[in-house]
């Protein structure tokens, strides 16, 4: 007996792609189970019938959770149960919701929920790929509104050939890891990072993307066919008052227009005349009338707002601060703020700016991994802070935000890039925005570089990044805006961030809130990027053009040597003993790495000083003896047949009882005690035994009896 719907179609390569629903989760409003490999998410979204009075706006909350089960794991803590999302789950929701927000009706306001759960995981694919997938399928089967469906797909560059959902493995070699996310006629987001690709290469990925997409979105609708289409359910709208509505637009649309022509580069005086004029407006009414028609004149107001800069800024190619479509903000920078930092650096762009930081740690540092798919560590890591002052607003801290995440996360990928895998080091970096007005996250990309080069860490090239922006109309005109304000993200079309070296492309961010951006837009855009991208790096290399030659004097040192495998327990010793009187007398922190049958042994301390005395001892413990090299010797243990010395750091032989003084010995009582310092000549190793074969007397003089009798 079959319970419930599926639908199966090939994703392009052979490899099969099944959506089932009724089956799981059926009080749902919607539920699908997507499946690829061993790999299977589930979906349910579920949104109130009626929305709560007066919220003006669609509360959509999208959380995507991995069950440690989905890979036979058990959690980490205390407690050894999933807790509250990571990072990683954090980004992955955050695609989603992009994605699929702009997509519900305007007037839609009920409270809506999108859960996304990892049930089943084959460690090979990669589950953010398919969770857009899952999720537009939920909601196709169910019977709310949605301007749908749209999909996602992952694409790579594997050896100069582009790739679709590639697994774990094949991703490790690829120039270009981006999710794109699309309806079946327009891109709708896209974010990832590159190994410096070119604005041609990024088109082209983002089109074979979308052809992905497509065949996705044709399964998603015959799926919902076959699962049996469910009319969309009637909602309360918006209340609207059409005379109140032009009468706002008529007493209001010529102010706002002359204020956003009056390219006042002063945010808040700009905020201070567009309220003035609502305010004037508001003034007709009385308290008892502006208590019923207060919420819709606002509301209208913020139409004729979005209208009227719009229109301006597309009549005059002049945007609301006086620049130029293609203008970047002054720019200027400092390194070195912060004296007891490792790094530091100060990036101001207009009214946005980062102090950021960068801190050199150790191995044991790196920040360990533990999720239901993805286990390691990350020894680069960057942590972006966005406090309510820099916009100039009091509100608590209550941890770190779903935007921070975000905007964290894209600066690390780009930066990523450049940084040395082998510098020895964990590195973290910490952007605190302190002012803000348009593309924080790309002011932390900017400064980061600063940061990293103050550091003295060898970036392989400076970075620097800017974000876009786009205002068009219904009559096919547009403008593309270069490092956008706040504002103009909030009443324009698209946010679409870059960041690159001189030679290439290293991270992106799309969103898209219009349907429809042809690909010579968004080709424009991409040009425009690398023009403002370019004369930003020009702007931070007047401050600081190369890393510094030398870490800071208060930064961690670290030397590095490669071991046979076999040292690495002598180095540790039984429990531990010998690393960690050598890390307590030395004043410094050794880790131990095992690659390949050897051992990568770092040594990190305040001081060249105390590394080189413990990086003697190592050497000391991994020496090879030499045949006829003289050593210092330390007597350990004394016996009946002679006694055992230590010649090297964790390497004892036997001095036997003849080769101790060239006169016949019947007991060493009277000629070695346990501590003595003497000195032995290594005399190669026993053919039979292996062991070390010192000896004593050879080093002293012989006597001449012994000498006449031989």
């Amino acid at each position: 007996m079959q319970i419930g719907t599926t639908h199966s179609f090939d994703i392009g390569d052979g490899r099969i792609v099944t959506l089932e629903t009724g089956k799981l989760a059926k009080q749902a409003d919607g539920a699908v189970v997507v499946k690829l490999g061993d790999t299977m998410i589930l979906a349910t979204i579920v949104s109130n019938k009626e929305a709560k009075e007066g919220v003006d706006f669609l509360p959509l909350t999208v959380d995507y959770q991995e069950k440690y089960a989905s890979s036979g794991r058990f959690p980490g803590g205390f407690f050894r149960r999933e807790a509250k999302l990571s990072d990683y789950e954090v980004l992955i929701s955050r695609i989603v919701d992009r994605a699929m927000r702009p997509l519900f009706p305007e007037d839609y306001h009920a409270d809506t929920q999108l859960m996304l759960s990892l049930i089943s995981s084959d460690r090979k694919t990669m589950p953010d790929a398919l969770v857009g997938l899952a999720a537009s399928a939920a909601v196709a089967v169910s019977d709310i509104p949605f301007n749908g469906p749209i999909s996602e797909c992952r694409v790579a560059k594997i050896n100069g050939k582009l790739v679709i959902n590639p697994t774990i493995d094949e991703l490790a070699t690829s120039t270009i890891d981006m999710i794109v996310a699309a309806s079946a006629k327009d891109i709708v987001m896209v974010e990832g990072e590159m190994s410096e690709i070119s604005e041609t290469e990024m088109l082209e990925a983002i089109q074979f993307g979308h052809a992905a997409i497509k065949i996705q979105i044709n399964a998603i609708n015959e799926f919902a066919k076959k699962a049996g289409l469910k009319p969309k359910r009637e909602y309360n709208h918006e209340t609207n008052d059409a005379d109140l509505k032009a009468k706002v637009t008529k007493e209001t649309y010529d102010k706002v227009y002359a204020v956003a022509k009056s390219a006042n580069p002063n945010k808040n005086e700009r905020k201070v005349n567009f309220k003035a004029i609502v305010d004037e407006f508001k003034k007709q009414y009385s308290a008892e009338e502006l208590k019923e028609k207060e919420g819709l004149i606002n509301k209208y107001y913020h139409g004729v707002e979005y209208d009227a800069v719009r229109q301006a800024t597309l009549d005059t190619k002049i945007r609301l601060d006086g620049r130029k479509t293609n203008q970047i903000r002054p720019i200027w920078s400092e390194v070195g703020y912060l004296p007891a930092a490792h790094g530091s650096a100060v990036f101001t762009r207009g009214e946005t700016q980062s102090l950021t930081t960068v801190t050199l740690g150790t191995p044991k540092d790196a920040m360990k991994i533990d999720g239901a798919f993805n286990i390691g560590e990350a020894r680069f890591i960057l942590h972006y802070n966005f406090p309510g002052f820099s916009t100039g607003e009091a509100k608590p801290n209550r941890g770190v935000g779903r935007r921070e995440v975000g905007h964290g996360n894209l600066a690390l990928r780009a930066l990523k890039k450049v940084v040395p895998v082998d510098s020895g080091y964990t590195i973290r970096i910490v952007s605190d925005i302190l002012e803000s007005n348009g593309s924080s996250s790309m002011a932390t990309v900017c400064a980061g570089t600063l940061a990293l080069m103050d550091a003295g860490i060898k970036i392989t090239k400076p970075v620097s990044g800017i974000a876009m922006g786009l205002i068009t109309d219904d009559k096919n005109n547009y403008a593309v805006l270069s490092d956008i304000l706040g504002d103009e993200d909030h009443l324009g079309d698209m946010d679409f961030k870059v960041c690159g070296t001189k030679d290439g492309i290293t991270a992106v961010q799309m969103d898209l809130k219009v349907n429809g951006l042809p690909f010579e837009v968004m080709e424009q855009a991409l040009n425009q990027a690398k023009e403002g991208r370019l004369h930003i790096l020009g702007e931070i290399l007047k401050t600081l053009s190369v890393p510094n030659p030398d870490y800071k004097p208060h930064a961690p040192r670290f030397a590095k040597i490669e071991i046979p495998g076999e040292f690495i327990g002598a180095i540790i010793g039984p429990g531990g003993k010998v690393i960690q009187e050598m890390q307590k007398a030395t004043t410094t922190s050794i880790t131990i790495t095992e690659v390949d049958n050897k051992g990568i042994v770092e040594v990190f301390g305040e001081q060249k000083s105390f590394i080189d005395a413990a990086m003697a001892r190592i050497k000391a413990i991994v020496a090879v003896p030499e045949e006829g090299e003289i050593y210092d010797a330390t007597v350990k243990t004394i016996m009946p047949y002679g006694a055992f010395v230590e010649f090297l750091p964790g390497k004892e032989g036997l001095l036997h009882i003849s080769e101790v003084d060239w006169k016949r010995l019947d007991s060493l009582e009277g000629v070695l005690k346990e501590g003595d310092k003497i000195q032995v000549k290594f005399m190669g190793n026993d053919p039979k035994t292996k062991k070390y074969k010192l000896s004593r007397k050879v080093l002293l003089p012989k006597p001449e009896k012994e000498t006449e009798n031989k």
